[in-house]
């Protein structure tokens, strides 16, 4: 059997914005309005389709795993932002990187206060 997540929704005050903040921190688009959502496209095929929400937004975990050299751009941009990363999920050391697993990894937020990673090697993986 194959299984391949497809596509999640995410919560957002503003589906644009959002979708932007995330297409540009990773180096993509955002593609056409699909219904009421604002889609972004992962290279791996999975789209992330942000939704408005006038609820509260449950901080959710996105985590990316990408190539050294996509780390390196997509760090670049986050400082170019001046955005906060951690080297962590919980947030308890900021302004650092990790080496788990011997790559690299960083947290940092979206404007939803959703909890975004990217990270160079799978968890688990070695090193």
């Amino acid at each position: 059997m194959t299984v391949n997540l497809n596509h999640t929704i995410v919560a957002a005050r503003d589906k644009q914005a959002s979708a932007k903040f995330l297409a540009d921190i990773l180096g993509l688009r955002v593609s056409p309005d699909f219904g009421p959502f604002a889609p972004v496209e992962i290279p791996n095929g999975v789209t992330l389709d942000y939704m408005e929400a006038s609820d509260t937004i449950s901080p959710q975990h996105y985590a990316f795993l990408v190539s050294e050299d996509d780390f390196d751009a997509i760090f670049a941009r986050i400082g170019a932002a001046g955005l906060t990363f951690w080297a962590d999920p919980m947030h308890r050391h900021p302004g650092e990187i990790n080496t788990n697993d011997g790559g690299r990894g960083t947290y940092f937020e979206d404007p939803n206060g959703h909890n975004l990673e990217i990270l160079t090697r799978p968890y688990g993986s070695g090193g």
